[in-house]
This record gives structure tokens, sequence and C-alpha cells, in this order.
């Protein structure tokens, strides 16, 4: 059945419409639409959003498929309402030739669970020193438009302005890692009271801080696109703030776990807190919070970085750096942003899906619920209030710092293209 009638939903959280989806695309939107031929979805006040985006996942295929692969990691962002996915670089091997991203590509085709975007390696081997195939990657079938060695910052400033100059040839965007590797070496967990108290390696809100400065002032040089990644601290908000006033063209994104989660949690030395940027303090999550509202950060990106068991069940030091996102992010962003009044659920829908889908040209992605335009569709019971249970996650790895707490709301329904790949919760 190709049709699919949608009753009594409210679109971006706002008064209960039917739309009616028949093929790939939104038909009508009204009110008393007729349901015949149609399989009914009954929505009951529920919110329906355009498909959320994600510029920010690490699928982790090739090489580390103990962690994840595009299989499971796209069915893990159908769970959360996702319908593109952009997987980042750090791949065994690297995603720095147009041959890798391509084989991403074609595998996100062959899964189907949401459309995956390759993201190209800024400079060979992640190492830092010499350019990656941009051209080559953005000319291939992956038709790449976001760069980023993720996992390790660009922290030389000739290279950054050379990959800004090149992608300013093809519209492209440099997405960086802002992570000044001398001021880091040995870090742990974020530097101040709590590391100090607990004796672990400190990780300066200005090694973070100063990569951003420095980054923006070489894209208002060059005339080039930046993008910020897991943007964590109060002096971040106010560079990009002061960014975006001179006219730079900035971007800059915040996981949801810096929206929530403070680096009082390590006192616990459970490495599922474990991340790179590190959970910063209560006043960095606050200013997060306030510049995700008044739009100087532009978008919240899951930062989904899946690790097997045996790589978090270890000491701290040992442990690696990461959590799992995708199919919680939307009940973090519900809980820290639309219950607390800062955003409503159109904001959600511009953070999550518009505003994602413009920075990495996600065509049929982030468009408004209409009639004519594509059916990415995600249906989100608002009301639904439950404990986090990593037993049920679709994706292969474990490491959420949120097993056990309880985040409203639940996705029940999402559609790729007209295409059900979540219904009432379940995976099709």
């Amino acid at each position: 059945m190709s049709k699919i009638l949608i009753r009594g939903a409210k679109v971006l959280g706002g008064e209960p419409q039917d739309v009616l989806i028949d093929g790939a695309v939104i038909e009508a939107v009204g009110t008393n639409l007729p349901a015949e031929g149609a399989e009914v979805v009954e929505a009951d006040g529920k919110v329906l959003l355009p498909g959320l985006v994600d510029l920010h996942t690490h699928l982790r295929e090739p090489g580390r498929e103990d962690s994840e692969t595009v299989l499971t990691g796209t069915r893990a962002a159908a769970s959360g309402g996702f319908t593109a996915v952009f997987a980042m670089a750090n791949t065994f091997p690297v995603a720095d030739t147009a041959g890798v991203v391509e084989q991403v590509w074609r595998l996100g085709r062959e899964y189907g669970y949401c459309d995956v975007r390759p993201i190209g390696a800024v400079t060979v081997g992640l190492e830092g020193r010499k350019l990656a195939e941009l051209g080559a990657m953005h000319e291939s079938a992956a038709g790449v438009t976001v760069f980023s060695d993720d996992g390790k910052c660009v922290d030389d400033a000739v290279i950054m302005r050379r990959a800004l100059e090149y992608v300013k040839a093809f519209g492209g965007v440099v997405a960086q890692h802002a992570q000044e590797p001398r001021l880091t070496e040995g870090a742990q967990m974020n530097e101040g009271i709590v590391s100090a108290e607990l004796g672990l390696g400190g990780w300066p809100a200005v090694a973070e801080e100063s990569i951003i400065a420095r980054d923006v002032l070489l894209a208002e040089h060059v005339g080039s696109r930046v993008h910020i990644c897991h943007l964590s601290t109060a002096g971040s908000v106010e560079i990009v703030r002061w960014a975006k006033s001179r006219g730079i063209d900035v971007t800059a994104e915040v996981a949801p776990h810096h929206l929530l989660l403070t680096d009082e949690l390590v006192r616990t030395y459970n490495p599922v807190y474990k991340v790179n940027p590190p959970l910063r303090t209560e006043r960095d999550v606050y200013a997060l919070r306030e510049a995700l509202a008044d739009g100087t950060i532009d978008i919240v990106a899951t930062d989904h970085a899946p690790h097997p068991h045996e790589d978090k069940d270890c000491e701290w030091a040992a442990a690696a750096m990461g959590m799992v996102g995708l199919e919680t992010a939307l009940s973090v962003v519900q809980e820290t942003m639309v219950d607390t009044g800062l955003i409503d659920w159109a904001g959600v829908a511009d953070r999550m899906s518009v505003n994602p889908a413009r920075i990495g040209q996600a065509q049929g992605h982030g468009r408004p619920v209409s009639a004519g335009e594509p059916a990415n569709l995600t249906l989100v019971d608002t009301a639904y209030r439950g404990s986090v249970d990593p037993a049920g996650f679709a994706s292969r790895s474990r490491n959420t710092p949120y097993e056990g707490r309880e985040l409203p709301g639940r996705v029940t329904h999402t559609w790729l293209r007209g295409k059900a790949t979540l219904v009432d919760g379940k995976l099709t």
C-alpha cells in the first residue's frame, strides 16, 4: 500500500492535522482528509517533525565493525527518528579517498534505514600533514560536501587555511574538531575543580576556544565556510557569537550530552562518562542551552560514538572516549530545551533537521511538512516518559550515559521517502 494517512498529528507541535503520503511524497496536509485506499496511522496528538538529520555520526565501518556497522548504525538512526546521517571519516581505512567514501555511501544505499552521507577526511590518514583528495571525494558518486578529521584537530594553521581555500571552490565546508593538542596532552576530563580533586589530567576550555578563534579568523580571511564540531564551553559560545556578528560564515553544533551532563559525574569513575570534548561545568551547560535557543549554535548533532563493551568496561584511564547518542538525542533535547521552554517543536525541527540538512547539503531532507515535499518524517510521542534501557538499542554498542535514567519522549514512527522504517517503536 503506497498511501499512508497520518491522522491527528501536531505538525511541528501545532494544531492537529492529517498528513497524506502517496508514494515518496506528501500529497496533502489538512483536516478531515479522506482515508480511502490509505493505511491509517492514528497519531493521537503526537508531534510530527521532518525526518531528523545528524551531521556527526560515527558508523565505524569499514574497520571497526565490532563497534558498529552501517546497517546497525542506520537502524539506530531510524529508531531515533533520523532519516539522514553524515558518517565521520575516522574509519579503518580512513575515508580520505574517493574509493572509501563511495564504499560507505554504497553500504548506506544497500541497507536503506536512512540516507548515509560520508564525510571526507581533511588530511591523509587524519595525520594533519597533507590534504586528502578533497576534490576527488566531492566529484565521486558520494558527492562529499563536508570534510573533517574529527577525533583529531587540524591544528596546523597552514593546512587549515588550504583546506578552507580548497572547499570554497565547490561550496564545501570544513568541520573542525577544536582541540589544541599540546594543551590537552594526557587529558582525561574537563580541567577544573573536579579534575583537581580527582587528580585526573585536565582538558582546559581554552584548548577548544583558541582553535575556534583561529579558525573563524581564517574562514573570514579566505571567505570560506567553517563548522565547529561538538562545541562545549561558554567561551566557545562567545567566540562564535562574535564571529557571526562580523558576518563570518561559521556554523556550530552541540551534542546532546553537553546539554545535560556535567563533569561532576566523573566522580563516579564510570568510563561511560568519558568523552571528547569532555563533560564540562553546569555554567557551560546553561550557556550552551541559551546559545542553541538564540541561534548562536545552529544545530544539535549526536556525535554518536559506539564502542564495544571491553573498551568501556575498564579503568578510567584506559577507556575509550565517546557515547552512543542516536537513539536518545531527541529525548535529551526535549528534556533540556522543550520542556524547559527554551524552544518549541518548530525550533527542534529547525535545529535537528532543517539546519543540519542545509549545512550538509542533504537534498530532500529538512524540508517543510507540506504538500509536494519528500515524505521524510518522524512521529514523536512527547507525553511518554520511560527509563533508558540500552539492551533494547538497535546500535551494536551500549555505551550510553543514560542507562536507567528517565527521559521524556519516544519516536514511534519514522518514514524515509514514504517507506516506514520504524512502526510503533519497532524497526520494520
